[in-house]
Order: C-alpha cells, then structure tokens, then sequence
C-alpha cells in the first residue's frame, strides 16, 4: 500500500526548494511556473503538461489525466478575475497530483457537491486546500510578517499582497496561528454564510455549528446592515455572549469587520481571551464541526 502524503510535509519540501534556489523574498509563489516545473523534475513518467483557463460550468478547476496517465492538466475557469483566486485554485489542483494522483484520474472541484467522506475516509478536497495554503503561505515566512504586531486588516491586507492571495485566504492562515481564541465569519445579507474557528476557539465551544440551517447575525454585530459602512475597516469591544452566549458575561471581545474586496460579502474577525476547554454541546447528537466544513464538503472554495 502506498504511504499516505502529507499535504503540509509535501509543500514545505517544495518551498524549501524554492527557498534554495529563488531565495527569502520569492513571494507571490508563480505557482504554474512551479507546477510544471517540479512535476517534469520529479515525475518524468507522468508530470503536469499544461496550465490553463476554460470555460468550466459549475467548477472552479480540474486536473485531469490523459489515458495513458502519462500527462496530466490543471484546468482553472477563465470566468475567475482575481489573480489570488487564480493562484488558490491552480495551487489546489497541484494538490490534488501531488496527494491524489494514485487514487482517481479526474478531479473536478467546485459547483456541484463533493463527496469527501468522513470518519477514517480521506477529505481530499480540504488536504488539497490545505497543500495550497501552505505553499503560497509557508507558516516561516507568514509568521515573519505578523509577529509582534497587533492583528488588523491592514496586516492582512499586507500578508494578501505579499502572497498574492485573497484577504480571506490570509486571514484563515492568521487564525491558524492566533495565541488566543480567533473565530473568522463570512456573512451576506445579515446572515452567516460561514465561518472557522481556530483550535482554540473550537473547543471551548465558540464556534457555529452545522445542525442550523440558517445562522442569523447578532442585531448589534458591525457586519450587520444597521451598522456596516461602505468602505473601510471596523472594530470595537463588546461582550463575547452577542456572539456566544455560552461565554462568561465578563468574557470581553473584539470584533473586526470589512467588505471583502472584490467579494460579495463581508469579514469579521472575532477575537477573545483563552478559555477552559468544555465540550461543546448538541441537543440533537450531530458531530461537531463548524459551518467552515459544510462550506468546504459542498463544493465552495472562499479562500480562493
């Protein structure tokens, strides 16, 4: 049986090459350049042969495999403008030759539901985002950038264009290293449309659960209709129990928010103290998991 891949061992060692050769200050990472590159290198036999944009109803990339599996094709959608969604979604399917090559000859993400399985099955789709987010973010070089510094959206802003990503894509690498409890939110319309919480936060319970099918935003919340302004960044103090109620009422909490760029929605960054670990609790016995997973398990992609 074939040793299972790692996706983060995997794009480190393909960062640690770049290091070598390209030095430090390499970023944003050409990501085709380096799919091509490293696969004619290191898989001779079958390596990437084509890097380009169609037009793909539903979806937002594709690797495939021709029939003699000895050429392989990262197709993005054409449709995509963001250059940073662009990178994600072509570092993604990297990911998935890299990971996945061996188990399927197609991979199609985006659009329609993927099955990802749970329990002891593999989730290719979130180990593939997991591959792409550490080779266009690699955790040396992100920590570089944010250490000793308050965290702000101008920071991630910074981080953004460094890595030549989406402020959402650099704002979830933040919450993986946050100290403290960090809680990201995606909302539209007065309503959540998903949100991720780090380690931390998720097990004290701060987090927003699945078994709810529609997760409205606290009335005072600053991404709120009543509240959010046009342009610009927002942020104040308020009590963690607007957003958890299960939290102590002196648990404080700060809440920043901003219109993310390009995207039809808004960010909030929520953050708060450490707290003692409690199981978070279902009524109805559903696995816990946040509503990040159930946006990632049907097909949508938002770092991208």
């Amino acid at each position: 049986m074939t040793e299972r891949k790692q996706p983060m061992a995997e794009a480190n060692r393909i960062s640690s090459m770049l290091n070598m050769v390209l030095g430090a200050n390499r970023f944003p990472v050409k990501v085709d350049e380096v799919a091509l590159e490293y696969s004619r290198q290191c898989f001779a036999d079958s390596p990437v042969d084509k890097v380009h944009g169609e037009d793909l109803d539903g979806l937002e990339g594709m690797l495939a495999t021709n029939k003699a599996r000895s050429k392989w094709l990262i197709v993005y959608n054409s449709a995509i403008r963001s250059e940073g969604r662009k990178r994600f979604t072509i570092a993604h399917e990297f990911g998935h030759y890299i990971l996945h090559r061996r188990i399927q000859d197609r991979f199609e993400c985006g659009g329609d539901d993927i099955e990802t399985g749970d329990g002891n099955e593999r989730d290719i789709e979130a180990e593939a985002d997991k591959f792409a987010s550490t080779l266009l973010m690699p955790l040396d070089d992100f920590r570089k950038q944010v250490d000793g510094q308050p965290v702000s959206f101008d920071l991630l802003g910074h981080c953004a264009e460094r890595y030549g990503v989406s402020l959402t894509a650099a704002a979830l690498r933040w919450t993986e290293i946050a100290e403290k409890r960090a809680v990201l939110v995606a909302s539209r319309d007065d309503h959540l449309l998903w949100s991720k919480s780090n380690q931390a936060a998720f097990k004290s319970g701060a987090y927003f659960a699945t078994r709810k099918n529609t997760i409205e935003l606290p009335q005072d919340a600053l991404a709120h209709s009543n509240n959010l302004l046009d342009v610009g960044a927002q942020s104040h103090s308020t009590r963690a129990q607007a957003w958890f109620p299960r939290e102590p009422a002196s648990m404080p909490l700060t809440e920043m928010t901003m219109v993310a760029g390009q995207y039809d929605y808004s960010l909030t960054l929520l953050l708060m103290p450490d707290a003692e670990w409690q199981r978070p609790q279902h009524d109805d016995g559903e696995p816990e998991e946040d509503t990040f997973d159930r946006f990632i398990r049907n097909g949508q992609h938002p770092v991208r």
